[in-house]
């Protein structure tokens, strides 16, 4: 990390899970894509997805199928061929793939193509990119194995994602707490097969644990376990699937966080488990749970998105509402309060979309406009400037090829 927040903070939470992640020292400035706080050549990119990345970074798909990438890059992970230690706006990923989805992670990124093959780039050292290798690559890298994905999900230092058409689910990287599902601990640099015979609409990695939503709308956790994070009621790390102790409840969407977990039910409700020291949880109080407990408010949600310590949530008429964490303003409420229940982003913006990375959020309005608030050290937001903090939401700035 690039400071030394207390425990209570965001970047301290994943902290205790990881260990520093921040082993090369930053220089006292980084390179920009343009220069700093230069606008006038702003030119708006046309976003349909965008994923906030763990590590100050932030990547999204143009609606012409093109990846860009901004923020920190010192492993390469915002695809542009290099290792600069930022860019402050936009770069294209250098590639002539074309992607239909992309994820970041930690310090690597992923994407699906429009014919469903998986590709990955940036660091690789424990098998994260899953081309068989622990080497590093600055573009992306065809994962290994030929299966195809209809999504994929970067997470710290690992990767899972579901197959096309079969709908199983696949990791492959770190696997130190059995978050790759497949029952042992053992790392793999190639994708191998979640166990248990589940079939998964979509899987969703947090700090070292692993979640899915399947076919018949269950949702499952794996992997390490702290402060209850797998949602069933135990403190057990599981090598394999485990079903979240939610009775009947059914869910159609699920997101993992730092210690913590959050999904939404069929029925369009919110419910979180886990870590709750921050208000992540979204029940208005300050505790864990072992198992999911109901986000305050009485709101109907599409679906939500999980950080650090903060949650952000897509109301059914377009509205985002966040809750957590928020000494960097990575709730976009314009304070550095911390929320126990959610409150609205301030501006009156509508979202198709949003992301929570780490410490900052971004998200794509209907118009397919990319707004991003919070940190903004090495340039995670995307507007030009750096190393200041956004609370409240701000365009992303294009600056060119």
């Amino acid at each position: 990390m690039h400071d030394t927040r207390s425990i209570l903070s965001a970047s301290a939470l994943l902290l205790a899970a990881l260990g520093c992640r921040d082993d090369i020292q930053s220089p006292t400035q980084p390179v920009p894509a343009s220069p700093e706080g230069d606008v006038s050549a702003a030119a708006a990119l046309a976003f349909y997805q965008i994923s906030g990345g763990l590590d100050h970074y932030t990547c999204g798909v143009t609606l012409d199928q093109r990846a860009y990438c901004w923020g920190r890059n010192y492993r390469g992970q915002l695809g542009d061929g290099t290792t600069v230690i930022a860019r402050l706006n936009p770069v294209a990923v250098a590639t002539t793939l074309h992607f239909r989805q992309v994820s970041a992670g930690w310090l690597h990124t992923c994407g699906v193509t429009p014919t469903y093959r998986a590709y990955c780039w940036g660091s690789n050292g424990i098998g994260a990119l899953g081309d068989g290798t622990t080497n590093d690559h600055y573009t992306p890298v065809a994962v290994a194995g030929g299966l195809k994905f209809r999504q994929v999900d970067a997470g710290m230092d690992y990767t899972c994602g579901v197959s096309y058409p079969d709908n199983r689910a696949y990791c492959w990287g770190n696997n130190w707490a059995g978050q790759l599902g497949d029952g042992t601990t053992t790392a793999h640099l190639r994708p191998v097969a979640v166990v248990g015979g589940l079939y998964f609409k979509q899987v969703r990695l947090g700090a070292f644990h692993t979640c899915g939503i399947t076919t018949t709308n269950r949702a499952y956790c794996w992997g390490y376990n702290s402060y209850g994070r797998l949602g069933d009621s135990t403190n057990v790390t599981r090598l394999r699937p485990t079903r979240v102790a939610a009775g009947t409840r059914r869910f159609r969407q699920i997101d993992a966080g730092g210690g913590y977990t959050c999904a939404v039910t069929t029925t369009y409700r919110a419910f979180c488990w886990g870590h709750g020291g921050n208000g992540e949880l979204g029940t208005g109080r300050l505790f864990q749970s072992y198992w999911p407990r109901a986000v305050v408010g009485g709101l109907y949600f599409e679906r939500l998105t999980t950080g650090a310590a903060h949650t952000c949530a897509e109301t059914t008429s377009n509205r985002v509402y966040c809750w957590g964490y928020n000494g960097l303003g990575e709730l976009g409420d314009g304070t550095t309060t911390n929320r126990l229940a959610p409150v609205p982003v301030a501006g009156g913006l509508s979202f198709a979309q949003v992301s929570a990375g780490g410490e900052h959020t971004c998200g794509k309005t209907p118009a397919d406009v990319a707004y991003c608030w919070g940190d903004n050290l090495l340039g995670a937001v995307g507007d030009g400037t750096w190393q200041n903090v956004r609370l409240t939401p701000v365009p992303v700035v294009y600056s060119g090829p």
